[in-house]
């Protein structure tokens, strides 16, 4: 190995290890309190933002409102079944990526709500005869709505994700 060589090498080995302590020392040098409140309002604005997907998502999957936007008349119960679960799915879909900014409770009722509602629609259709239409299928999922208090597990959810978000105001 040349004198050429070894400089150069010494030199990049050095300019190597002075990028690294720069972005050491930058990584570990406290934000100015500035910057920080901006950080923690944008935080908050994201968070709530969150918040009000996730109650437009618990509202949009409460099996009344589904019932009621996705009444399909002429469809067979398994038909019917099949649209309300997609739908419930797809919608969940959209909004996955909420739960990286709200606490795990509220995430955990979203989740809760979207299986049971999934549970219930695909319990009653199986119980339905073969020949049962969609709106026999709607009219039972109603039904249970009305007379089950797990039927409105949907209030519940908007509750606790209503109290969290009026913890961040």
């Amino acid at each position: 190995m040349d004198t050429n060589s070894l400089i150069l090498l010494i030199v990049s080995f050095g300019a190597g290890c002075a990028v690294i302590y720069f972005f050491m020392v930058k990584k570990n040098t406290p934000e100015t309190p500035q910057k920080q409140a901006v950080l923690h309002a944008n935080s908050g604005q994201y968070q709530l933002q969150a918040y009000e997907r996730l109650l437009l998502l618990a509202n949009r999957i409460a099996l009344p409102n589904l019932i009621s936007r996705e009444n399909v008349t002429g469809t067979t119960a398994r038909e019917m079944q099949f649209i309300l679960t997609q739908h419930i799915k797809e919608e969940f879909s959209h909004n996955i990526t909420q739960q990286i900014y709200v606490s795990d409770a509220a995430w955990q009722a979203v989740k809760n709500l979207k299986e049971q509602n999934m549970l219930i629609i695909n319990q009653t259709a199986n119980a339905l005869p073969a020949e049962a239409s969609g709106m026999d299928l709607n009219k039972i999922l109603l039904e249970y709505v009305m007379n089950d208090k797990m039927g409105l597990m949907h209030d519940t959810v908007c509750e606790v994700l209503s109290f969290e978000a009026k913890k961040i105001l």
